[in-house]
Order: structure tokens, then C-alpha cells, then sequence
């Protein structure tokens, strides 16, 4: 088996107000669109397909079923403060705030219009104290 492509799909309220918040704070493309369904890619992370809560192409035990309990996590190789403060300043609520595990992971989360939760990571030297 060889995997061409990695997607995430999310169930979400409003897609339009998820698919501007991807496209404009977090850099991804609109590839498609149509009445209650987005698909955004972006070359260095997962793509991303959202769709409207009800929508008929899911399963009637999925239609309203929201994207919740799910963390997209990006990890990013430096900038994480520029980051956080990047998206802090246009608007985006911070989930969390930058913080640093003692396993080494530096992170901080960000929701979206629907409540997804978007998480950035680095990673640090572990703290062996």
C-alpha cells in the first residue's frame, strides 16, 4: 500500500467561516467548493475537507455529528512565539497559551470560527531536572 495524499475530514457548523479561517490566518488553499463543502490544501501539511453539519454525502448516523475531541497539530521547526503572537494580534482566540512540557514539547492551540482546535508545536531538549 502507498498513501498518495493524507486528508482530514471536518464536520463543522459553518463551513465558510472555517474554510476563511484556514485560507487566511493558516495559509491553505481552496482547491473546491460547493453548497456545504470546502476542500484546502496546503503543500506542507494534511489537507483539509470540510463539511457542513447535515449534509446528505454523509451517513445519516455522521450528518450531525461535529468536529469535536479532534486536535489538528502542526508541528513547525522555529517561530512558534512569532506565531502565536501573529494570530493573537489578527483576532484568533487562543485556546492555550504558549507553554513548554517537561518531555520537551513546546506548543500552543488556536480555535477556529467552529471550535476546531489547531495546535502548534516544537520541540525542545527534554528537561531531565
Amino acid at each position: 500500500m502507498q498513501f498518495t495524499a493524507s486528508t482530514v475530514s471536518l464536520t463543522v457548523d459553518d463551513v465558510t467561516a472555517s474554510q476563511e479561517f484556514f485560507t487566511t490566518r493558516l495559509g491553505y488553499t481552496l482547491q473546491q467548493a460547493a453548497d456545504g463543502f470546502a476542500s484546502l490544501t496546503r503543500p506542507d501539511a494534511v489537507d483539509l475537507v470540510l463539511l457542513a453539519r447535515g449534509i446528505q454525502v454523509l451517513p445519516p448516523e455522521q450528518r450531525d455529528q461535529r468536529a469535536s475531541g479532534v486536535i489538528l497539530a502542526y508541528t513547525l521547526t522555529d517561530g512558534l512565539e512569532e506565531q502565536e503572537k501573529r494570530l493573537r494580534d489578527a483576532g484568533v482566540e487562543i485556546a492555550m497559551p504558549l507553554r513548554e512540557e517537561p518531555w520537551g514539547e513546546r506548543l500552543f492551540q488556536v480555535t477556529d470560527p467552529n471550535g476546531v482546535i489547531v495546535q502548534f508545536v516544537e520541540w525542545a531538549a527534554p528537561d531531565t531536572a
